[in-house]
C-alpha cells in the first residue's frame, strides 16, 4: 500500500481550511483542474502536495505587475 512518505490526501473542507477559502472555491479549482484531485466514491481528495504546488504558483508578486 501506500508508503509514510507519500503524503497525505485532505478532505475539500481541509484545503478550504488551510487555504482560508469557503468549500465552493475548492470544488471550482478541482472541476477546472486547476487543483488536482482523486474522486472517492462521491467525494473528493486533494494530496497536500497539490495544494502547497497550487499556492506557489500562486504568488503575486507586486513588484513584478505589469
Amino acid at each position: 500500500m501506500a508508503s509514510n512518505d507519500s503524503g497525505t490526501f485532505l478532505t475539500v473542507a481541509e484545503v478550504a481550511d488551510l487555504m482560508r477559502v469557503s468549500k465552493m472555491t475548492v470544488y471550482r479549482l478541482v472541476h477546472s483542474g486547476e487543483l488536482p484531485a482523486v474522486r472517492v466514491g462521491r467525494s473528493f481528495r486533494v494530496h497536500e502536495q497539490a495544494v502547497e504546488e497550487y499556492l506557489g504558483a500562486s504568488i503575486y508578486n507586486a513588484d513584478q505587475a505589469g
